[in-house]
């Protein structure tokens, strides 16, 4: 099996040396991932220069552009033959509710599904780094049993979070739906050195939603690993009558 492993937080973080040992237990990896920091990029492609994909080692690529960039350039141009699967990640943090929609990780997995390969996505729900490699062997376990089953749906992706404990302290697998999350007080207001206003997105406070218990934000909660089944029609097809009574349409 061809596995190819990208991510959005570049080619030397520490998620995505994790996200390679544990596909190198169920197959041939190769990597394409970002030559820089690519976090919040959604699914961006790079469209006003041309990209450049160096070499790194064997089956080993760094492109100086987004996790989409990656995922094409990796399936139409780098790779002998196309993945079988894409793995992306693992991130550096969550990827819960609507952080999917800003989400380099998760765009790199929507990309390879739109050009027809199966993928998955994983995320870190914390910040210590160190627990990183506590969750290698049971990482392994739930990739390799992924992989093992038939063909990965596509336009279906899943959507994996880890909970912020060490991997042998994660009390099971839930599959779940998306939870809901406001931030609030994430743009600070500052000057530059001439006076003017500038300001700054990131930090504030999160407020999650979804406690149900299939949401992934609640199984995160209690120590679960969070299994989200995505797709890329964003349709919201209980809602088109309700568009029709609206009497556009000429």
């Amino acid at each position: 099996m061809r596995i190819l492993c990208t991510n959005d937080d570049g080619i030397h973080a520490r998620g995505l040396e994790l996200n390679i040992e544990v596909c190198a237990a169920s197959g041939d990896v190769f990597v394409v991932a970002p030559d820089r920091e690519q976090s919040g990029s959604s699914h961006s492609l790079t469209l006003h220069r041309p990209l450049r994909g160096m070499a790194r080692g064997p089956q080993r690529w760094a492109v100086d552009g987004t996790p989409t960039d990656c995922a094409m350039l990796a399936v139409e141009a780098l790779l002998p033959a196309p993945p079988d699967v894409l793995v992306s990640g693992v991130n550096h943090g969550p990827n819960l509710g609507e952080d999917v929609l800003y989400s380099g990780t998760v765009a790199a997995a929507m990309e390879a599904v739109s050009l027809s390969v199966p993928a998955i996505a994983i995320s870190f729900a914390g910040t210590d780094l160190d627990l990183l490699p506590t969750w290698k062997a049971p990482l392994q376990r739930l990739v390799a049993s992924i992989l093992a089953s038939p063909r990965l749906p596509t336009p279906i992706f899943l959507n994996v979070n880890l909970p912020p404990v060490r991997g042998d302290a994660v009390k099971g697998v839930r599959i779940t739906t998306l939870g809901s999350r406001v931030y609030e007080g994430s743009i600070a207001r500052m000057k530059d050195p001439w006076g003017r206003d500038i300001f700054w997105i990131g930090g504030g406070h999160i407020n999650w939603k979804g406690s149900g218990g299939t949401t992934d934000v609640q199984a995160i909660s209690d120590g679960y690993v969070s299994v989200t089944p995505l797709q890329l029609d964003l349709t919201h097809h209980a809602g088109l009558e309700s568009a029709r009574a609206l009497k556009l349409e000429l």
